[in-house]
């Protein structure tokens, strides 16, 4: 069997189970200064400007990640290290990419974690020197296989982000040359049907029926051809209060709902002012309660759970269909991505895009209590 990239990175810095035996024991030694440690790592990240931003939600994300670096610093001394820790610890080059982390933070911020270990191993082990050496040598050849771990996927994510992009260059060239030219052949056939439709004389039933149907027709391909075209360009934001309540309502309302879909709302007229376009606003829980509509099928449940944070609103999306499936989360977001029969997978791409240009933004979240379902989160700026 072929050598794993994580056994490679082992085998390079020559990490063995003696060294897994070091780092056992200090875990014994060092347990009790985890909490400690991690006040002095976000006293120090949150001492730096540009550390501090990168932060999610800045000081109000550092109590959820003292807690997050305490579990961090058990695994990296109690393993087991295998793939399932190389594979945990992947996923924190790809957070890193995601918050558009710069890379010399983890060096810095690891430097700091070497230093507060040294020194728990030097006043433990200061009769021992044999000890001492072993257990400091094991310690660097873990921090080097984090960073090693942590560039690699950072360095994969960064690449497959950049190729995105430019797969979108492209397909904002291509849509913006077909959009336009999309929009002359469908303004004749609104204008035909008018005439039609306005001609003297009775229809017999049929006739009616399709010239309806056409209408129809003609709505849904101008509103890809809007959608396709709002993916490309930046349409000038308007920046004003919004209250999601009266915004959320709208969009409800404009949904076509069975009497076997249930929509609720938590939380929702609590919530402080949003800055932003409440058009552009209104079009996000517009596709997002479509889609959710579409994949209950013939009935279920929609919840919106909202909540206010330190500058900014936090909001849950929850629906009770079958959810997304792992092997297509990762291109959630991207355009012309769809599992469902009909559309064409432009409605969560300008979701995210109206998202970011106001500031915020949106991820997929599985339901924790159960796994059926989809749920997303959302964040937005709260008016300052």
């Amino acid at each position: 069997m072929a050598e794993t990239l994580f056994e490679e990175l082992k085998r390079y810095v020559g990490f063995s189970p003696g060294d897994e035996q070091a780092l056992l024991s200090l875990h014994a030694v060092t347990r009790g200064h985890f909490s400690r440690i991690a006040e002095v790592f976000y006293a120090r990240i949150l001492q730096h400007e540009g550390a501090r931003t990168a932060l999610e939600g800045g000081e109000s994300q550092v109590g959820h990640l003292k807690g997050t670096l305490q579990i961090w610093m058990d695994q990296l001394l109690r393993g087991p290290w295998d793939e399932s820790y190389y594979d945990l610890r992947c996923r924190i080059g790809r957070m890193h990419v995601r918050i558009a982390l710069p890379q010399h933070y983890m060096f810095g911020a690891m430097n700091v974690l070497r230093q507060e270990f040294n020194e728990l191993i030097d006043s433990h082990y200061w009769e021992q020197p044999k000890e001492l050496a072993v257990v400091r040598k094991a310690l660097s050849k873990i921090l080097d296989l984090e960073l090693a771990i942590m560039l690699h996927t950072y360095r994969e994510d960064l690449l497959a982000q950049q190729a995105r992009n430019e797969r979108l260059s492209t397909f904002g060239q291509l849509v913006g040359s077909i959009g336009h030219e999309l929009r002359n052949p469908l303004g004749v056939i609104e204008t035909s049907l008018f005439i039609l439709k306005g001609r003297p004389g009775e229809k017999d039933e049929r006739t009616a029926k399709h010239l309806d149907r056409i209408g129809e027709q003609v709505a849904i391909a101008n509103r890809i051809v809007s959608d396709l075209l709002d993916m490309i360009r930046d349409r000038p934001l308007k920046h004003e209060p919004v209250r999601l309540e009266e915004v959320w309502r709208s969009a409800v309302s404009a949904v076509p709902l069975s009497p076997r879909v249930v929509v609720s709302a938590r939380g929702l007229a609590e919530l402080p002012a949003v800055l932003g376009d409440p058009n552009q606003l209104r079009q996000v829980f517009l596709n997002l309660l479509e889609n959710a509509v579409q994949a209950m099928g013939e009935g279920g449940t929609v919840e919106l759970t909202a909540k206010a944070m330190p500058g900014a609103v936090e909001l849950a999306l929850e629906d009770s269909g079958p959810g997304v499936s792992e092997g297509i989360r990762r291109r959630l977001f991207e355009p012309l991505m769809t599992t469902k029969t009909r559309g064409i997978g432009l409605g969560l791409p300008l979701v995210k895009r109206i998202l970011e240009r106001h500031g915020g933004s949106i991820v997929y979240a599985p339901r924790p209590e159960s796994g059926a379902g989809a749920r997303f989160l959302l964040r937005l700026p709260i008016v300052s």
